[in-house]
């Protein structure tokens, strides 16, 4: 099992876009994937599941990826995230 923890830094938070940019990547794995935000835990691979865990700007989650891929997994979920999850910052 893999964690680590990574503060949203998109200005609307995990709003339908980057919800559905985490789930689309989420799925290409056979490991479970989960986002915990504060005491909510929520399948990434759901993108009902991440948006009922109402995260915000500034908000800190955790990513948890446990399975046969899940270093596989927690790279690119890592990199998506950091990466500001779709969000063109320059516009």
């Amino acid at each position: 099992m893999l964690r680590k923890k990574f503060q949203i830094t998109n200005p609307e938070g995990l709003h339908l876009r980057p919800a559905a940019v985490i789930c689309s990547h989420s799925i290409e794995f056979k490991s479970s994937i989960t986002l915990k935000s504060d005491n909510k835990s929520v399948n990434a691979k759901s993108v009902l599941g991440v948006l009922s865990a109402l995260v915000k700007c500034g908000d800190v989650i955790e990513l948890i990826c446990e399975g046969q891929d899940e270093k596989e997994a927690m790279d690119v979920l890592s990199k998506v995230i950091t990466e500001g999850i779709g969000y063109n910052f320059e516009t």
